[in-house]
């Protein structure tokens, strides 16, 4: 399995930005999927999973009501949409993916199969 996250950059406080994260070499369908971030000095936290189906998600407590984690099973691709981006959001963000068989979301990343190499996300204040 191939995971290619893209759509990072800067941005400013109040800013938004989309996530991409292209799925490659296994049948995206049997993968559950999250997004994970690590900022520097902390340890990685799950931010947004999703199940196979796209039918349940969760998410973080701190990004609740701003983020939106989403997938299109067509295109092999899983989307994180931030908007109302913090400063405190700043962080290498990595999509994961976890092989599942049946609808549950992916909330811990020690059970996650495979990783991408993260994009990085910068809020400026």
């Amino acid at each position: 399995v191939q995971l290619q996250a893209s759509g990072g950059g800067l941005v400013q406080a109040g800013g938004s930005l989309r996530l991409s994260c292209a799925f490659s070499g296994r049948t995206f369908f049997n993968y559950g999927m999250a997004w994970f971030r690590q900022a520097p000095g902390k340890e990685r936290e799950i931010v947004a999973g999703i199940s196979r189906s796209g039918s349940s998600t969760t998410y973080a407590d701190s990004v609740k009501g701003r983020f939106s984690i989403s997938r299109d099973n067509a295109k092999n691709t899983v989307y994180l949409q931030m908007n109302s981006l913090k400063p405190e959001d700043t962080a290498v963000y990595y999509c994961a993916a976890d092989r599942v068989i049946s609808s549950v979301v992916p909330s811990t990343l020690y059970g996650m199969d495979y990783w991408g190499k993260g994009t990085q996300v910068t809020v400026s204040s």
